[in-house]
């Protein structure tokens, strides 16, 4: 067709392109993150119970591990104060005369706790040793000697002990007294005993006088001890008056003579250097100075034995916890085949199905990690106002909770989402 014989074109009329021949062009799927995340929220929101259970490994793992840090941090604290209020004001003073002298005497004088009385930064003081009652060392309620009457012969520890002694211990008491120095200067026989001792005796009340018996020798129980802050054997022994044992029994043997200090705080290592000189000016390596150790050293050892087998706890329900968010997803990836094989079908690729079920293992996760976190922190503020504590979390800890949980479900659910890659589309449209 010639250019005069064309169809003339109307004014307003367009001209027509001819487009290419050709197929048309898709343009690729695409997975926006919200959707992604709205697709997550759904797929657990179907079955909000399973996906509970699902979460409680989880809760469980990331609230023991924020109660075992938080627990510990807050211990850690505690024992820092409990060191320095009595381990680092405590000192004790060995007899250790006959190591160098074998012919030596006792190398506390009669007048010891009148001598260390001087020292700077002392509080109280008294000397102590085991008493050797003998061949029957047994401590009996009757005077007829083992075999006889109730709590007769039993084997429990007979200490001589000054009144300074029941002081620097700060005992406190269940009934009665503790003796004092008019029971030391007159060498009584009286007695005190530990509420553990008191009940293997069979003695429950001090109203009706109740004596022991100590080779023969009878004691008036005058006090029952109910707790006591520093040398905790005494609540299992029999304390007797030092001047009453050294009457009855002679004076201590061997180097059993020990003798308990209470300082001021920060004045304990200056007096366990000045006491071997205040007492034995003459030998004063005679007696051996014991000063409290290094609290820092000591509480690292212990918060470390705790936090290590409590971790250890936490990491096995963390495991727990992946395991149980692992089969739930593999479940939910078998139940869920149609639904993956129509989706493939609809132009979703396998990195789109893969980040459908990371995300979903993920958010199992993260509100695993802070319901757990909130629990244990909830956890160790609780303990705390129990034993009227100050709580103590530290902030890392609790950032790092939920991302752990996080990271527990995102690693839980590499397999499932594999899994779900696999699945053909054909097949899946078939069952």
């Amino acid at each position: 067709m010639t250019r005069e014989h064309r169809r003339p074109r109307l004014p307003g009329q367009r001209r027509r392109v001819r487009e290419p021949a050709g197929p048309p062009v898709i343009p690729p799927s695409r997975y926006r993150p919200r959707d992604l995340l709205s697709e997550a929220v759904a797929g657990m929101l179907q079955r909000p119970a399973r996906s509970a259970l699902t979460a409680l490994g989880t809760v469980l793992g990331v609230g023991a591990f924020v109660a075992v840090l938080g627990l510990t941090a807050t211990a850690s604290a505690q024992i820092d104060d409990r060191f320095n209020a009595l381990t680092a004001t405590e000192v004790t003073l060995e007899d250790v005369a006959r190591e160098h002298e074998p012919h030596a005497g006792p190398a506390f004088p009669a007048d010891a706790e009148e001598r260390v009385a001087e020292l700077n930064g002392l509080r109280h003081a008294g000397v102590h040793w085991t008493v050797d009652t003998g061949t029957d060392r047994g401590v009996h309620t009757t005077p007829a000697g083992p075999g006889a009457g109730r709590g007769a012969g039993e084997d429990v520890q007979v200490l001589a002990a000054s009144p300074g002694v029941l002081r620097a211990a700060e005992a406190t008491l269940a009934q009665g007294v503790i003796f004092d120095p008019w029971h030391a200067e007159s060498a009584q026989n009286v007695a005190v005993i530990g509420a553990s001792t008191a009940g293997r005796l069979g003695i429950t009340t001090l109203e009706t006088h109740p004596a022991l018996f100590i080779d023969g020798q009878p004691f008036t129980v005058i006090g029952i001890l109910d707790n006591v802050e520093r040398k905790a054997d005494l609540l299992l022994s029999v304390l007797i008056p030092a001047t009453t044992a050294e009457r009855i029994w002679g004076p201590p043997q061997g180097s059993s003579a020990r003798m308990l200090l209470a300082t001021e705080l920060g004045a304990a290592q200056q007096i366990a250097r000045e006491a071997p000189v205040a007492l034995r000016p003459d030998h004063p390596e005679y007696v051996k100075a014991v000063p409290p150790p290094d609290p820092r050293d000591l509480r690292s050892t212990v918060t470390g034995d705790l936090q290590q087998l409590l971790l250890l706890l936490a990491a096995i329900c963390l495991v727990i916890g992946a395991v149980g968010i692992a089969n739930t997803t593999l479940v939910a990836v078998l139940e869920r085949t149609a639904e993956i094989g129509l989706r493939r079908a609809l132009g979703a690729r396998s990195r789109h199905i893969t980040a459908q079920f990371l995300t979903e293992s993920a958010t199992l996760g993260a509100l695993g990690g802070l319901v757990g976190t909130s629990l244990g922190t909830a956890t160790v503020v609780t303990v705390a106002a129990l034993r009227e504590w100050t709580p103590v979390v530290h902030p890392v800890t609790l950032a790092a909770a939920p991302v752990l949980g996080l990271l527990t479900g995102l690693l839980a659910g590499l397999y499932p989402a594999w899994r779900a890659t696999r699945i053909q589309p054909a097949e899946a449209l078939r069952r």
